[in-house]
């Protein structure tokens, strides 16, 4: 029978919740603040901990960073509670090391499901752990040495992120600290240039790595990424890559390839905004956004005519008059700010 600690100060919710566990056949152990939730984490060593934020003695980032230098409650997965007005402050404990969160009120589709994935995914992670034990004392590294290795290195060492629509994940000039892995959604990098208009450099969809500017040397984000939907991602720490560049060479040739790609998309970017037309511009972008957000038949794509015309290179004015234009020929739907696109063929022989 697996072992869950409740922290949660509001008695009403905190015994609703136990009963609701236990009768799924859990052992649930219950504590009225996190200074106490701590003391009963280390004592009892749970299976997983259910933790509220904001509570009294001690709140749930302390009780979280308190386990989390302990060797033997840093690895317990643990699932943040939160009032839908601590959204912002999620990523927060998002960044110290939580698992998951779930918004109050819950239901229990949900509860049981974050408790279970997260049950689910520390058996792996520890069966992981126990085998990398074994292999370091062979002396025997881990070997990654494709990018699928590295992307599953992401899965089972990385910490998750969440982004709404159009927040940011980082800006030019901040410390690169991390390296991210799209898992949903889209995320687009861009530029200011010196008249303040945005130029859009990098769209990354799911399983696409970003957030790179050197794997060696401190230097900061060269541009700004944002969320353009709602999007999750997996991030690792540079130093975490340098240790994987340092045992596994196989993978820097790999990661070469992948800047290069990225080198060769820039550069064609570049060329198409100095001498294509703007009907080229506005089709291929289109179409770019199309391959990235992947709708379904007869879905329309849901994006900003800001962030076409910065992708495309164009005023967003001038952009407005193409996609008009587009519609009248019967290449595209406009159903508000969303596009639907009636004749693909058209616009790829435009393109």
């Amino acid at each position: 029978m697996k072992k869950i600690l409740l922290i949660e100060d509001d008695a009403v919710l905190r015994d609703n919740t136990a009963e609701l566990l236990e009768l799924l056949s859990y052992q649930v152990n219950v504590a009225s603040n996190g200074k106490i939730g701590v003391e009963k984490a280390k004592s009892q060593h749970p299976d997983l901990i259910v933790c509220d934020i904001m509570m009294p003695e001690l709140d749930g980032y302390g009780v979280l960073e308190q386990l989390a230098q302990d060797d033997h409650t840093k690895y317990i997965p643990f699932i943040f509670l939160s009032a839908k007005t601590e959204r912002q402050d999620v990523r927060k404990g998002m960044n110290l090391g939580a698992d998951d969160y779930i918004t109050k009120p819950f239901s229990e589709d949900e509860l049981v499901s974050a408790i279970e994935s997260r049950l689910a995914k520390a058996a792996i992670l520890q069966e992981i752990r126990g085998n990398r034990a074994q292999f370091e004392s062979e002396d025997n590294a881990e070997e990654i040495n494709t990018l699928n290795d590295l992307k599953s290195f992401f899965d089972a060492n990385g910490t998750i992120y969440d982004f709404q629509k159009g927040e940011v994940i980082y800006e030019e000039g901040q410390n690169s600290n991390a390296i991210f892995l799209m898992k949903e959604g889209i995320v687009k990098s861009h530029k200011l240039d010196e008249q303040g208009k945005e130029l859009t450099t990098a769209l990354y969809k799911a399983s696409d790595i970003f957030g790179y500017t050197s794997f060696l040397q401190n230097i900061p984000y060269q541009e700004t990424s944002t969320a353009l939907n709602d999007a999750t991602m997996v991030g690792i720490s540079k130093e975490q890559l340098k240790k994987i560049l340092d045992k596994n060479p196989h993978i820097t040739y790999e990661l070469i390839e992948l800047l290069t790609d990225d080198l060769k998309g820039v550069k064609d970017q570049l060329l198409q905004m100095a001498y294509s037309s703007v009907q080229k511009k506005t089709a291929s972008t289109i179409l770019k956004f199309a391959e990235k957000l992947d709708p379904k038949q007869g879905d329309a794509i849901k994006i900003s005519r800001s962030d076409l015309a910065s992708v495309a290179g164009i005023a967003t004015e001038t952009l407005i008059r193409t996609i008009s234009n587009f519609r009248k020929e019967g290449l595209i739907e406009i159903e508000g700010r969303n596009i639907k696109i009636l004749d693909i063929k058209k616009l790829q022989e435009i393109y």
